[in-house]
């Protein structure tokens, strides 16, 4: 009951001096409004980005080739000096080879969905009179949109019989169909372009037309825009001369693989033994997973460096909490020593303006994360995020305003419970 009425006493002290409460309040309220602001975007952000990669595929596996340590040391003079690196080139027995996939699809059947390859063929153009289109050719294979989110718009993807025949077709944007056949998918399949490629041209037939989804940040225009079109990867290496193999790869696992990690670890494993006696390269995986991880905890770095500067302003807030309440406390100073000699000891005068101070700052606390979440929800929505509530956060300032309050509060409490009540009873 003590405490429900230092409660009602505190509110009632608020409300008698609106004006005075709310400026003081005013440190807490941008203090921890700032706070739940950048934590409303980061955990926004760091939401956005994680559906992001699982759209892309957080559970593929991309493994290629990755250069060993070439430094060298000489000794001069009984002393170690440590030599350039130099870049090896890849040859063609450096490469992985296509017995070196089917070797590892046919050990691994039980965990890998698919395997995408793809070479990259160089960029051109498509041109036909005025009209034109800007492209980068890639040659793949027919799993390759296993893990590469496209929407095909018209005709069909690429397929096995395409690379067996090593056919010259192709699978362009909407961008290209929109330069050069005024839009209409359906009217540019079965139509054959000319592309032109480091100065030589190349010719294929249209089979599909995908969905192109424009980059945050690209700054070119539609006409200008340069898409990816794709075409069977034994066309691509043909027609560039490649060196049978490749130089990675992207393996698509199947569901049922809960660690994608450690699967990474055994397809490494696997390639050990092939290149165990090459002295240039070596084969290393990535995981989308691993840089969600990587990306995330960033963020939530940069995140909390940012929150411990914006909190700086709780300082503020709590110094003026302090002196607020010693200016109260001087107000009531008759109060203070009437309490004192009808009996109140030191500990319940303390007790009394503790609670005042702790209110004070839960207001303050709750009315700076109306506003952080309002401001922080605004600022998502801005950058093109969806406003993630960070529950937390929200529990953190709450917690914290409390101890501002009791820190910032328990001077003024302690020197109101030490008052001599004969002193204060004479106050004017």
């Amino acid at each position: 009951m003590l405490i429900i009425e230092n409660i009602k006493l505190a509110f009632i002290s608020l409300l008698a001096n609106k004006m005075r409460a709310l400026l003081t309040m005013l440190g807490i309220i941008i203090g921890i409004g700032s706070v739940i602001a950048i934590m409303t975007v980061s955990s926004s952000l760091t939401t956005s980005i994680s559906n992001t990669f699982q759209e892309m595929g957080a559970n593929n596996v991309t493994v290629g080739l990755k250069e060993r340590s070439t430094s060298s040391e000489t000794t001069q003079n009984g002393m170690k000096f440590g030599g350039m690196n130099k870049t090896a080139s890849i040859d063609a027995e450096d490469r992985i080879t296509d017995e070196m996939i089917s070797e590892l699809k046919s050990q691994m059947k039980d965990n890998i969905d698919a395997i995408a390859l793809s070479e990259s063929v160089g960029s051109g153009t498509v041109k036909s009179g005025s009209d034109y289109a800007n492209i980068t050719v890639t040659g793949i294979n027919e799993d390759y949109f296993e893990s590469n989110d496209v929407k095909l718009l018209a005709g069909r993807h690429i397929k096995t019989s395409d690379l067996e025949g090593m056919k010259n077709v192709i699978m362009v944007s909407d961008k290209v169909v929109d330069n050069m056949f005024d839009g209409d998918p359906d009217a540019a399949l079965g139509e054959k372009i000319s592309v032109s490629i480091d100065g030589t041209y190349y010719y294929y037939y249209i089979v599909g037309v995908y969905e192109y989804e424009e980059s945050s940040f690209s700054s070119s225009t539609d006409e200008d825009v340069t898409t990816s079109a794709y075409i069977p990867i034994t066309t691509g290496k043909a027609q560039t001369h490649t060196d049978d193999g490749y130089t990675q790869f992207t393996v698509v696992t199947k569901a049922t693989v809960s660690d994608v990690s450690t699967f990474a670890t055994q397809i490494e494993n696997f390639f050990s033994t092939y290149y165990m006696s090459n002295e240039d390269y070596k084969i290393t995986t990535t995981t989308l997973e691993s840089m969600t991880e990587s990306l995330n905890n960033t963020i939530q770095t940069v995140t909390i460096a940012i929150a411990f500067i914006a909190g700086i302003s709780l300082l503020v807030g709590g110094i003026g909490v302090m002196n607020i309440m010693l200016v109260s406390i001087t107000e009531r100073t008759r109060e203070i020593g009437t309490r004192k000699a009808l009996g109140a000891k030191n500990g319940l005068i303390r007790l009394q303006f503790i609670t005042e101070s702790v209110i004070l700052c839960l207001v303050g606390g709750v009315l700076g994360i109306v506003f952080g979440f309002a401001l922080g929800a605004v600022a998502a929505e801005i950058l093109g995020y969806a406003a993630a509530v960070p529950v937390l956060a929200i529990i953190v300032a709450v917690g914290f305003s409390m101890v501002i309050g009791i820190f910032f509060g328990y001077y003024p409490a302690n020197k109101a419970a030490k008052l001599n009540p004969i002193d204060a009873l004479r106050y004017e």
